[in-house]
């Protein structure tokens, strides 16, 4: 079943929008931050803000969400604005789109149907496809029951089957069309995770160190994952490289690459998709498996766009994302991104200048695009990744010749000597490591 409502909105060109928000009881600053948020969200999706309309009320309207005087202002202006298109800063009921679009004679659509048209038109893998086309199935099904429900009311009789009208015929087989497909994509879904959990339970065996990036949309993660890439990929990273632009939600899918720095230890680094306030129910539920990525880490890099007034509300949502999916006790680092453009305006403001790179405790300050900065980096990735370790001395016999293969690989061997007795090492082992390997340790 093709998805005609986002794919409709995708195709037409030079929209012009009118955004309208509603402050039930918000600061000022926490109304404004939100407000602006959905203007990239709107320019996100190539679609132009004509105007801001903005109304203040103890609790939204039933009806028209911000009541019908403001409706009516917004309907005069539609004309005037050349705008098509209406688009809420919060969710809206059934019954209110209804309502609204009924008055306003034009498209009307609400934060999270927005959210999920960015995420249909980034989507690049079959997998992210199919997890879009299942969150906008699930937000579009209470839509349509609702209008069945409206229509059974103007259906006349008794109410019986027998007495529906064609149009809520239509919608009760749109419904079911839509509950079949989501049931499809769900059966999709859960094998392609099952092949996620085998490709990921083989990197677990392999016992190489996990680095996850994550973070609030458009922070750098991606600039970051690039450039480790060029200047510590284990391959070629012309063809490896994510993309990497300036706007929300850029890329989707995640990845998972093998850096190399020299002289220290491989990792594996993964990109999840960026966070955002008030992200979609729906999309988390249908990109838990893919941003699951991040449970399985061994170290966070929350990446933090420095350069932005609100980075620490940012801050805020990434912890309670992470929270939401079960990463939230993961070691942190948290990478204090586009420090640069601070350093800048200190100088310019004749302040005291910070220094880039800076790393201090669990915080550095970067700049993703600079190979210093990089080269910090992995140092305080090195220094988090050796903080459960202890330098352990084993003696192994020739026929363990494994064991030392795995931990050359993982990166955690310092020494190797060869003696008549078998193959004395010095290693950096975790816990883990030193239950499971005591038999050869030597005092």
């Amino acid at each position: 079943m093709k998805n005609e409502l986002y794919e409709n909105t995708q195709k037409v060109e030079n929209v012009r929008a009118i955004l309208v928000g509603l402050n039930t009881g918000r600061s000022d600053d926490e109304f404004e931050r939100s407000m602006d948020e959905l203007k990239e969200l709107t320019k996100a999706i190539d679609i132009e803000v004509a105007s801001t309309v903005t109304q203040s009320l103890n609790t939204p309207d039933k009806g028209t969400y911000i009541g019908s005087g403001k409706v009516q202002e917004i309907a005069a202006a539609l004309d005037v604005l050349d705008a098509s298109i209406i688009i809420f800063n919060d969710s809206l009921s059934p019954m209110q789109v209804r309502n609204l679009e009924k008055i306003l004679d034009t498209e009307v659509i609400d934060r999270t149907g927005l959210i999920l048209q960015i995420f249909a038109k980034r989507a690049g893998t079959r997998e992210a496809r199919l997890q879009v086309e299942s969150a906008q199935l699930q937000y579009m099904l209470p839509r349509l029951v609702g209008m069945g429900k409206t229509l059974s009311r103007q259906g006349g009789g008794s109410g019986r089957l027998s007495n529906k009208g064609s149009g809520e015929k239509q919608l009760e087989l749109d419904r079911r069309r839509i509950e079949h497909r989501i049931s499809e994509l769900s059966n999709e879904l859960k094998n392609l995770e099952k092949e996620r959990t085998t490709q990921r339970n083989r990197r677990l065996r392999s016992n190489i160190a996990r680095v996850a990036l994550v973070g609030y949309t458009n922070a750098g993660k991606s600039t970051v994952m690039n450039n480790l890439l060029r200047l510590y990929g284990s391959e070629s990273a012309d063809d490896k490289t994510v993309l990497e632009k300036d706007m929300l939600f850029a890329t989707l899918d995640t990845t998972v690459r093998k850096i190399t720095p020299s002289g220290r230890r491989p990792f594996l680094l993964s990109d999840t998709v960026g966070f955002i306030s008030e992200l979609p129910h729906a999309l988390v539920k249908a990109f838990r498996s893919t941003l699951e990525e991040a449970k399985y880490a061994d170290v966070l890099l929350e990446v933090i766009d420095f350069s932005d007034p609100e980075y620490r509300f940012h801050m805020e949502i990434t912890e309670k994302t992470l929270a939401e999916i079960g990463a939230g006790d993961i070691p942190v680092i948290y990478v204090f991104n586009k420090a640069d453009l601070v350093q800048k305006e200190q100088e310019e403001s004749g302040r005291l200048v910070m220094e880039v790179p800076k790393a201090s405790g669990d915080r550095i300050y970067i700049c993703a695009k600079e190979d210093a900065s990089l080269d910090e980096l992995i140092v305080a990735i090195e220094r988090k990744l050796s903080e459960d370790e202890k330098e352990c001395e084993l003696l192994l016999p020739y026929t363990e010749g494994g064991i030392v293969n795995a931990f050359e690989n993982r990166g955690i061997v310092k020494e190797t000597k060869y003696e008549p007795s078998g193959i004395r090492i010095r290693a950096m082992l975790q816990r883990a490591d030193i239950s499971q390997y005591s038999d050869y340790i030597v005092d």
